[in-house]
């Protein structure tokens, strides 16, 4: 059975010129439309069919559709009863700036010659991004970071005229900053801009940089300095729910799920270990 039609739109705080939807069980037929936005996304079940720069599309589950700023196009279930999809919609001066970060030189707004993209990796990406993005309690070095890094891959592997990526270069004082203010600022909802400006570089080059020295980005980094500093607190009296907070999580299962990861054990499991 198809599911049943249902959309979300959603607005990420801290992330402005983005929008988020995910639409399950769409049958609508759209008319001949443009979007003063960038449209990149990922069908996930059934086919999505439509025009788009004077060519029939057909975007399968797993493949990545986009459509770019000011063309016109349509949309329509392209088998079965309909489809299901993730989808970003992006301001371009957004594109723009991910595009000359990557570059680390101005460029112009990148352009795309096909509406549907056979790549696995970016697709994954796209999806794995987007869950993120609507996750309430993710945090906003995390959101930041993971949304730039997945714009520059989508542009540098299918924009027009565009070039691979760079390798990431050594700046062991600038990563030395960041690592030094996480620590000390790991409580906070760090913003992915005010890091780059610690360290001195674009936030792209910085989380290339950083990542590249230490083997994991600045958010992930920042949720292990959260569980470092949540293991001593944990040796106390203080409620769970109490030391999620102290520590920077929005809550006690984003909480229990980052230090579960890190360590296997829950926050309570931790706690009877250190008591034996």
């Amino acid at each position: 059975m198809a599911p049943a039609e249902a959309a979300v739109l959603l607005r990420p705080p801290g992330l402005p010129g983005v929008e988020l939807l995910h639409a399950r069980g769409l049958r609508q037929r759209f008319a001949r439309h443009f979007h003063r936005r960038y449209a990149v996304g990922v069908v996930e079940h059934g086919a999505l069919a439509f025009r788009f720069l004077g060519r029939s599309n057909l975007a399968l589950p797993g493949s990545v559709n986009l459509t770019t700023p000011g063309e016109v196009h349509d949309g329509h279930p392209g088998s079965g009863p309909g489809w299901s999809y993730r989808m970003f919609y992006l301001d371009p001066g957004l594109v723009r700036s991910a595009a000359a970060q990557a570059a680390g030189r101005p460029v112009p707004a990148p352009d795309f010659a096909s509406g549907v993209l056979d790549d696995p990796g970016l697709a994954a990406e796209i999806q794995a991004v987007h869950r993120l993005l609507m996750d309430p309690g993710a945090p906003l070095l995390a959101r930041q970071g993971r949304l730039g890094a997945m714009l520059a891959l989508w542009i540098a592997r299918h924009a027009e005229a565009a070039r691979p990526l760079p390798r990431a270069g050594r700046e062991p004082r600038a990563v030395a900053r960041a690592r030094d203010w996480l620590d000390a600022h790991c409580r906070e909802d760090v913003s992915l801009d005010a890091l780059a400006r610690v360290a001195g570089l674009s936030p792209f080059h910085l989380t290339r940089c950083f990542t590249a020295a230490l083997g994991l980005p600045p958010h992930a980094y920042l949720l292990g300095a959260r569980v470092h500093l949540a293991k001593a607190l944990l040796a106390g009296p203080m409620r769970l729910a109490d030391i999620a907070a102290e520590v920077g999580f929005s809550d006690q299962p984003h909480f229990t799920h980052a230090f579960r990861r890190l360590t296997g054990l829950t926050p309570g499991r931790y706690r009877k270990f250190l008591q034996t």
